[in-house]
Order: C-alpha cells, then structure tokens, then sequence
C-alpha cells in the first residue's frame, strides 16, 4: 500500500478515511463490517467492485485479462462488455491468474491493484458513471481487511495518472451497455434500468428476474454460494451447497433402486459426434486414434456384457452408476442448464426379452418422475420421444419434460433419456438411462431449495442480542439455539445453529435466505420467556410463533406443508402454460407469449421439420440468448386423457392436415 499512498499524495488525493475491519469474502459482509464501523464517514457510501475477465484467444496469443470497475449494484454484463471491446466469450478469472497479475485474490481486489508494472498488461473497463458521481466509494485497500474511501474523481483520477499513449482506459456506460448497439434480431427490452431493484445493496438479488433473467439467473447462484465459474467455457466449479443436493438425489434414488446401456454401432456415435469433445494429443505426442471423452459409458462397458453374459441364466444384468459427461454442443453455457460437464445416473441393463426391458424402462421413468415431483417440487409430464428426438442409436426413448416457470422454457431430453437398444449379438434386449443435474428453483430474491434436498433444511439464529445484553445472557440465548437444533436433528431435520460472533441477525437472515434454507427459527429473550421460537418461511415470507414443546413433530410437518404447497404452486404454473391447439394460427401465437403447445400430430418427420422451420420463420424476433425461434416436438404424453380423444380419420394434424395419431407437446427449448 505504501506505492499506493506515494500515488495518492503526488496526486493530492486525500481518502476520507482508512478502516481496518474484519476479513471479507462478499460485498454483503463488507458493508456488514464497515457499517459496524466507527471510522466509517458516511452511511450513504457505495461499494466499488472490481472484477477480472479472461477473454477467449486464439490458441498461440496470450489472453489479456479485462479488469472492469464499477459499482457493486451495476450490472457488469460480460457479454454487452466483450461485445464493446471486439473480445469473445469473456469468463471470469481464475484465482491463479489474479494471483499471477496481482498477487492478490478476488476479494482484495480492487482498482488501486492497478499500477504502472500491471496497467499495460490488462485492458482497463470504468463505469462512466462514477467518475461525474457524488457518492463516496468503498475501495478495498489491497486487502479483505482494509478499506479507503474515494470520490469518484479520485478514482478517475488514480486510473489516469496510469495511461499512457497506447494504452487508455475504456469508460463505458454499464448500467446501459445492453442497449448500445443491439443485434438486428434482438429486442431492446423496454426501460433496462427497470430491471434494477431500488435500494438492492443488501438484499440478495439486484435485478428483476422477469425483466433480465440471465442476470438475475447468474446473480442467484453467486449469492447461494453454489458454484465459481472455471476458466473452461461451460464448465463450473460444483460448490458444497450445491453438490449437498445432488448427494440427496443420490441417496433417495440409491435406496430406491440398487439393482439396476447403448451399442458400439456406428449410428450411436455418429448421433453424438457433434457433441463429443476428442481428444487428439498426450503430452508432446499426437495419438495414432482421438479418444472420446465420455459422452455415456455404453462404448467402454459393453464389449464385457459379451463376457460376462454366456447364456439366459446370466439375465437380467442389472447395473448402476453415477459419473460426470462431456458434452461440447452448445455456444451459450448456463450452469445447471447447458454445461460442458455434468453430473448423471446410467443405468445399464440387458434382458432376455423385449417386454421385460419395457417393463423395466417405465419402472425407473417413474422414479426418475418421483425425483423431479416428490424430491425437487418440480412437475413433469412423462412421455415418449418422436422418432427425429429420439437418443441415438436407441428403439425408443422415454422422458420426463418439465418447464421452467419463469422463463416458460422447456428442458430438454436430457432430463432422462431411455432407450431400448439391441446390442448383443445374442439379440438380447437392453435399456440405457441417464439424469443430470438440472433441477434447482429460485424465486425472485434468491434461491428458494425444496426442503426434501435442502442439506440445511432449518437454520435457528439467535436474537434479540445488542451491545448492552449481557455475556450471561448471550449464552443463554446461544445454548437455547443449539439445544434446539439437537432436537430437530433427533426428530431427522437437518438443522443448523448460525452462533457466528460479528454478524449481525439481519445479515444472517439475508445469508441463509441467499442460501434457499426452507425454514429459519428465531429465538430471543421474549421467546426464551414464551417457551417458544418464531418460524419463517423461505418460500412465502409467512413467520408464526409456536411452542418448543414438541418442535421436532412442529417444524417435520411444517416442512412437509412447505414441499407440498411449493409442488402445487409450480404445478398450477405449469399447467397454465400448456395450450391445446387444433388451428395452425394459433400455435405461432401461443409460442410467442412463452407457452407450450400441445397439438393433435401425425408424427411424421417431415412434418415434424415444417413445423419447426415454419414456426421459426413466422415468431417474433428473439433475444439472441433466448430459446429456438423453431418449436420442436418435446414429448407424446403417455397419459393421452387429459386431452379430447382423436378420432380416427377425423381429428387432422394442424400442421399438414394428415390423421393425428396423438397428442404431442411442441415447445421452444434450452
């Protein structure tokens, strides 16, 4: 810091002031810290976040890193920024290489980082807003524990003193940058800046999810502390709250099913090959064949079915396991939507007859339903894949097709895939089931977790504790929270007691809410004299006081009301989304306002195409990010009652006027 001060005072710069406080990992600690602060000048100040972007570059250039610096609650959208500056696929910096460059990490990062060894080597991005600003900014003083607060001349000021003639600093209007210069095909969306929610410095979420959703998307997995992006395009580090609820699906489903498949035919890999990622080289050598990276594990496992199966004494086989894929298919990556790696089951089976793998087949798609509707809250319609969408190299597939409420985007099939296949030369019959992970709910302030996945399902926070209460009582009210967390976690509840000393309860509140913690209990010195604590709800807000007598029994049913209520909510969304159209004019329509159509169909494949290509041509014009203009068939219901019986020569397909054969769902898709 000394270099910093020198700076500082050969260009008159006089901070405000300087804090030491206690180390911090998120802006919301930070400003936890310095508004408990003695030496903190003003409350009204704002945070100055610095964020670190490593551009994608030709294989032989040396990415230079694209530091931007703005306000905390300014969206820094990195696409809008890359597009400014000419630079693709801009992604976060790893740890390493802000160690590299600054010797610094993530959360002492900040613009007085920058100086005349590191200035030339990165590309420099201002908020042109903070420059004309009136409002003092928290800088971190190249430490998590220190703290100068600037106007924002100074800050400019700093940076300028640091140019040269090649090399200046980019001021760009973030709050604004998605609007400059939109793609032909891509809506302007009415007021951006009334995505912003007003006064979201603390709160969890600073934009509106129903006016930009990518950000807020993004912003609710930062601040839930489930993931860190990888310096890999579309591959993400799974953080522990995150990996806690794919370790839930785990346990359920393996104690649902121990005993639980594709071909090495040549139509299996050619159906992937735009998918697979090859690898072509082993150190400095180039391999005489590329080696696939996993896209299933049919290709490695089933020349040893051969040998393991010498006659029908030896079926069924049944065989299970849990493993990451690679998929490279995709331009724009979405964590828990479309990533390059992910998690899945395979199952892999082989029967002696074809109706015995059936009957296998609808047996575990209805667990895989029971995970989606029972587990995770998440309504699905199971069905059967039209032979284009079907996975390749199988008879059939079967699947479970959920929407994403908010956005009205349906997931793809790679939700659950199964199919019958023949592989063996036998001619025996076997089926292959795979399910990633892509099934977490938010709301609009954050996360929102189911509490049957939820690793923290009631999270007890002590209250009531001020400055003057005294160190008896404190421990009082700590040992009332931790004796009852011991008896919900008798009762089966995973349960938690935050007794973190220099955290304040609302900063608590914020942090488990963030989190998705279905149920938070308070307990303070009035509830103590009441035998009681008061229990609030992630899902509604809703908070009620009830007695410690019996809590364990209280706060189970409570959580099953709360994982029953949140299934009926996202089921009623999930039905007022699905139309019924017989008219070809209407389905355009009913695409465009973000629904599903479900159509009477001939299921024939160039019908399929026409719808596709069709609709795509005829649909309003669609953010770049956002689904396929051109709706493909999602799913043929099994359950076909729901909607008018088909006539036989009589009930035509909307889209070519042949015979409809069954009702199928068509949707735009991730």
């Amino acid at each position: 810091m000394d270099s910093v001060q020198k700076s500082f005072a050969a260009l008159s710069i006089a901070p405000a002031a300087h804090v030491a406080h206690a180390d911090t990992s998120s802006p919301a600690t930070w400003r936890e810290a310095l508004d408990a602060h003695a030496s903190t000048p003003a409350k009204t100040f704002e945070l100055i976040k610095t964020l670190v972007y490593k551009p994608k570059t030709a294989k032989t250039a040396t990415p230079v890193p694209v530091v931007v610096i703005a306000r905390d609650d300014t969206e820094t959208n990195s696409g809008a920024i890359g597009k400014k500056l000419n630079l693709k696929e801009m992604r976060l910096a790893s740890e390493d290489l802000l160690t590299e460059f600054f010797a610094l990490d993530k959360n002492s990062l900040s613009p007085l980082a920058l100086n005349a060894e590191t200035y030339p080597k990165v590309v420099t991005v201002l908020d042109s807003s903070i420059a004309s600003s009136s409002s003092l900014f928290a800088v971190h003083a190249l430490s998590s524990s220190a703290t100068v607060f600037l106007s924002g001349k100074d800050i400019i000021a700093y940076l300028r003193h640091l140019e040269t003639d090649s090399v200046k600093i980019q001021e760009l209007d973030l709050a604004n940058l998605g609007d400059s210069a939109p793609a032909a095909s891509k809506p302007v969306p009415k007021e951006k800046e009334d995505a912003k929610i007003e006064g979201a410095v603390q709160i969890a979420i600073g934009v509106k999810k129903e006016v930009d959703f990518p950000a807020w998307y993004t912003n609710v997995l930062i601040k839930a502390d489930m993931l860190d992006y990888y310096s890999v395009s579309g591959c993400y580090i799974l953080k522990p709250w995150s990996y806690s609820i794919w370790e839930e699906i785990t346990q359920w489903f393996n104690a649902e099913i121990k005993e639980l498949v594709l071909e090495r035919e040549k139509d299996h890999i050619e159906g992937f090959s735009p998918e697979v990622a090859w690898v072509t080289r082993a150190g400095n050598s180039d391999l005489e064949e590329p080696i696939a990276i996993r896209p299933t594990s049919e290709t490695a496992m089933y020349p040893y079915y051969a040998k393991w199966i010498k006659s029908h004494r030896d079926l069924p086989l049944k065989l299970n396991q849990w493993n990451s894929v690679v998929r490279w298919e995709f331009k724009n990556p979405q964590p828990f939507l479309r990533t390059r790696e992910f998690l899945w089951q395979e199952g892999h089976t082989a029967f002696l007859t074809k109706p015995e793998a059936d009957a296998e087949v609808r047996q575990i798609l209805d667990l895989y339903r029971r995970v989606f509707e029972d587990l995770l809250a998440v309504p699905v319609i199971p069905g059967v894949k039209s032979e284009k969408e079907k996975f390749a190299g199988g008879l059939y597939t079967t699947t479970v097709e959920g929407v994403h409420p908010d956005i009205r985007s349906w997931y793809p099939r790679r939700y659950v895939a199964l199919s019958g296949t023949k592989l063996l030369e036998a001619g025996d019959v076997q089926h292959f089931r795979g399910g990633p992970e892509r099934s977490y709910g938010a709301g609009q302030d954050g996360l929102v977790l189911p509490p049957r996945v939820a690793s923290v399902q009631a999270v007890i926070v002590p209250c009531g504790i001020t400055a003057r209460t005294t160190e008896e009582s404190r421990a009082t009210i700590n040992d009332a929270c931790e004796e009852l967390a011991k008896t919900l976690k008798k009762a089966g509840i995973r349960a938690k007691a935050d007794l973190r000393e220099g955290y304040t309860p609302g900063y608590k509140f914020n942090d488990w809410e963030q989190k998705g913690v279905p149920l938070r209990l308070e307990i303070g010195p009035n509830d103590l004299a009441k035998q009681q604590t008061l229990t609030v709800r992630r899902d509604t807000g809703a908070k009620n006081p009830v007695g410690l007598a019996d809590i364990g029994a209280t706060v189970k049913a409570l959580l099953d009301t709360i994982q029953s209520e949140m299934f009926s909510k996202a089921k009623a969304t999930y039905d007022s989304c699905i139309k019924e159209v017989t008219q070809w004019d209407d389905i355009v329509p009913a695409l465009d306002n973000k629904n599903v159509v479900v159509i009477p169909w001939c299921e024939v494949e160039e019908c399929e195409d026409d719808i596709k290509e069709r609709s795509g041509r005829a649909s309003e014009p669609q953010d770049e990010r956002a689904p396929s203009a051109g709706a493909k068939s999602l799913c043929i219901p099994f359950d076909q009652s729901r909607w008018a019986t088909i006539v036989p020569g009589k009930t035509k397909c909307p889209a070519c006027g042949k015979d409809a054969k069954r009702w199928t769902m068509f949707g735009r898709s991730y």
